[in-house]
């Protein structure tokens, strides 16, 4: 279909009570393309693209639930394109700051969208885990997902879909310090698909990364961040709309930057990790803005790789780390030290952990900033609540067989 006829068509549906029956596009358009999937993905972009800076969030939200109204129930491929919508939905309220908001939104999706439910169990974990919620890698996708991944005799020809199922749970279980249960979750199958660039593998891949990064195979680790990378060059993302909240291909394509920034670092080639970590910066900046928390986690992952740095060269490098980690927690929007309440839910916490306990410990080297140092690293440890590793050995760089700390920027968290 042209894309005048696209828009004409998008025209109706923001003015009709209901979308007439849909004919199929001509025989140029990919099988399976329906005229609401087409009509959605134009809302979509729309929404969630450049077009939608220059309005508002609630404008966006409008043309999406609007679209999704006058869809429904209109046809072939009607809810398919529902199911688009409230994914772009969900997206638009996360990047909003609204995530319970777009976690509620996930759920509906699954119950009315069974073409999308798969993809918003996925987003729906990675926001639980983003939110420092309590879940066990043994959960299941939700009942309502796609058949074809419940169906068991279906498996052997859905590899693909186990491999994003292992490794929402391996992450999961990375984060409860379950490191036997996630590798034994990794084990299966992520060789074959990591990295591959095919059905929408790339975040598992990332997760599977990181794994491979935190137990210390990192030649591994490397071909799978390259992958990832060079799959995200490659890939055309404007029909890649099956995604949302922090699962979506822009989140995916920061996550693998910034962890392979990282990477370098661990890797002692500051040089190429200062230019992936500048790249994830940038990135986060674009799709955020300077002021959002994930601009604050990257420039947490800048800070380490200037740490890391000075060990090595035998210099301190005070300033420039100080600074880093002054605006990290700055756009964290980490609470005062003597604030009360720290037990209680954090957002981010533990990057602001991590960052604050970084900082104290320039403090401490410092005569006269020394009180400062201490009150900062005990309200850091205080704060700490990763399972696999303490604040002590997260902040240890003196030797590279120790576990090694990475911090994922799409969910926020210290793996």
């Amino acid at each position: 279909m042209a894309m005048s006829s696209i828009r004409s068509a998008l025209a109706r549906v923001l003015i009709a009570p209901k979308l007439r029956p849909p004919r199929r596009f001509a025989a140029t358009a990919a099988a399976g393309d329906t005229q609401p999937e087409r009509v959605a993905a134009e809302m979509v972009r729309y929404a969630l693209g450049g077009a939608v800076r220059r309005s508002s969030p609630e404008e966006a939200m409008r043309i999406l639930e609007q679209g999704a109204s006058n869809l429904q129930g209109g046809g072939e491929g009607s809810a398919e394109a529902v199911g688009m919508l409230m994914l772009a939905m969900s997206t638009l309220l996360y990047r909003s700051g609204r995530r319970q908001d777009a976690m509620e939104k996930l759920k509906a999706t699954q119950q009315v969208a069974p073409s999308a439910a798969f993809r918003a169990w996925e987003a729906l974990m990675g926001l639980h885990m983003e939110a420092g919620q309590e879940i066990s890698y043994s959960v299941p996708p939700n009942d309502s997902v796609d058949l074809s991944i419940k169906d068991d005799s279906k498996w052997s020809d859905q590899d693909h879909l186990k491999f994003r199922v292992n490794a929402i749970k391996g992450l999961i279980a990375l984060l409860n310090g379950e490191t036997e249960s996630a590798a034994q979750l990794f084990a299966d199958g992520c060789r074959d698909f990591a990295g591959r660039g095919k059905h929408q593998t790339e975040s598992a891949a990332v997760s599977y990364g990181e794994y491979l990064h935190c137990v210390g195979d990192f030649p591994m680790a490397t071909q799978v961040y390259e992958s990832v990378l060079e799959a995200a060059r490659m890939e055309d993302k404007s029909g890649n709309l099956l995604t949302a909240a922090n699962m979506i291909p822009e989140e995916v394509s920061l996550g693998a930057t910034c962890s392979y920034g990282q990477l370098l670092s661990h890797s002692g080639k500051f040089g190429e990790a200062e230019d992936y970590l500048t790249r994830a910066l940038q990135k986060a900046e674009e799709q955020f803005g300077a002021n959002h928390p994930k601009v604050g986690v990257v420039l947490t992952c800048v800070a380490r790789m200037y740490k890391l740095k000075a060990k090595s060269e035998g210099s301190t490098s005070i300033m420039v780390q100080e600074g880093l980690y002054r605006r990290a927690l700055e756009v964290l929007k980490a609470p005062a030290i003597n604030s009360e309440g720290t037990n209680k839910h954090l957002d981010w916490r533990d990057i602001i952990s991590l960052a604050r306990g970084e900082y104290a410990e320039l403090l401490l080297i410092q005569s006269n900033r020394k009180a400062e140092g201490e009150r900062m690293k005990e309200w850091a440890e205080g704060a700490w609540r990763n399972r696999r590793l303490t604040l002590a050995q997260a902040l240890d760089f003196s030797e590279p067989s120790k576990p090694t700390v990475v911090v994922d920027s799409r969910i926020g968290r210290v793996l």
